[in-house]
């Protein structure tokens, strides 16, 4: 299919002074918007719990949110699940892990309740809500309960295990999900939900470092891919494509921001995506400028990236277009996470091909005026 007939010769160049000022400015919001407003991390990367819960009667997101703020949970995010009536994804930014400051404590009130030598090993669960207990022999398990809600765990029931070949004991705290259910059931009486579905948690800790290692990810994208571009054209062709890409995924991420899109692991790889598609798309344009180069050689760089952009226009437009079809079924007909990471893939999808004729080739074109010395034409 051609969208533009063969032979089309289009002045890229002599536009790309507005266009990057725009793109330029674009980039420089997005860069703003991390840090005001900023980004709204999902669970993934700030901490904090989901719960999915089945309201026995019809309640509104609208109300399970009221309820959640009145009962004092900040910034509570309510989804409904499509395709279930009253079903919700409730998630807070609160957790039930424990402190180290409360575990010792915990630990120091068990070891004075049973005495010494009695306790011989003490369990937390990364969630904060199971401790595991393993004594030296038989204790009750009323004496445990009261042991632990002295240390200051909120205790609902204390179990022993049987089978095991030291006395061992599971107390089950009361944690984030079963606080928020009750809240709840407070609120609406006979039309609250009778439990959690699922709950999952991260730890402010392990966000921290979930954040950390998708950042890095980026960052060894970037220079493997700079690397690559270096080795597979030379030196004077990798900055663009880089910029290009980086400038991409900056403006889909600051975007993202501006709509308080939930920021996490999907929105990463949704980034690294669009990067690798950025760059897929440059490197077609500067394959074809690479090959311009050795069989037109009366023409200066610039002409050379008209021609080349020209050339590939037809074919870069076709891909573009297919590719941001079939995202638009993913965003119109998806849901959730789906729909997310569609919305980022068609921003990346439309700021990409601009990138590419607009900053890739025109940063080549500097490059090789500056710091190569091209002498042609």
């Amino acid at each position: 299919m051609e969208f533009i007939k063969p032979g089309t010769y289009i002045d890229f160049m002599k536009y790309r002074g507005p266009v990057i000022t725009v793109l330029g400015l674009m980039a420089t919001l997005s860069l703003v918007s991390l840090f005001y407003p900023g980004p709204n991390y999902g669970i993934d990367f700030a901490g904090g719990t989901e719960v999915q819960l089945q309201f026995r009667g019809d309640t509104t997101p609208s109300e399970v949110r009221a309820a959640l703020e009145e009962a004092g949970y900040a910034r509570p995010d309510v989804i409904s699940v499509e395709g279930e009536p009253n079903q919700y994804i409730i998630r807070v930014q609160e957790v039930s892990s424990l402190p180290e400051e409360q575990v010792e404590k915990i630990r120091g009130s068990v070891e004075a309740a049973l005495g010494p030598g009695v306790l011989q090993e003490m369990k937390v669960s990364p969630g904060g809500d199971k401790i595991t207990l393993r004594v030296s022999g038989e204790v009750f398990e009323q004496q445990l309960e009261e042991a632990l809600v002295a240390g200051g765990a909120n205790v609902r029931s204390v179990n022993a295990l049987a089978g095991s070949r030291d006395p061992r004991y599971e107390a089950y705290l009361v944690g984030v999900a079963d606080e928020l259910t009750d809240q709840l059931t407070q609120t609406f009486g006979d039309r609250a939900p009778d439990g959690a579905l699922r709950v999952e948690w991260v730890g402010p800790k392990a966000g921290e470092q979930l954040r950390d290692a998708a950042i890095q990810s980026l960052l060894y994208a970037i220079a493997f891919i700079m690397l690559y571009v270096a080795f597979r054209f030379d030196l004077r062709f990798a900055p663009g494509g880089v910029i290009a890409m980086l400038h991409d995924a900056l403006i889909t991420l600051g975007i993202y921001v501006l709509f308080q899109k939930e920021v996490n692991l999907t929105t990463v790889a949704a980034l690294l995506t669009i990067m690798g598609y950025s760059i897929n798309d440059t490197i077609v344009v500067f394959d074809r400028i690479r090959e311009n180069m050795v069989r037109v050689r009366d023409k200066s760089l610039r002409e050379l990236i008209n021609i080349s952009t020209s050339q590939m226009l037809s074919r870069t437009l076709v891909t573009s277009l297919t590719t941001l079809l079939s995202v638009s079924a993913f965003f119109f007909l998806g849901t959730g996470v789906i729909r997310d990471i569609a919305f980022a893939l068609g921003v990346g999808i439309l700021i990409g091909t601009l990138s590419s004729i607009f900053i890739a080739a025109p940063i080549t074109e500097l490059m090789d005026r500056r710091l190569f010395n091209r002498s042609r034409g």
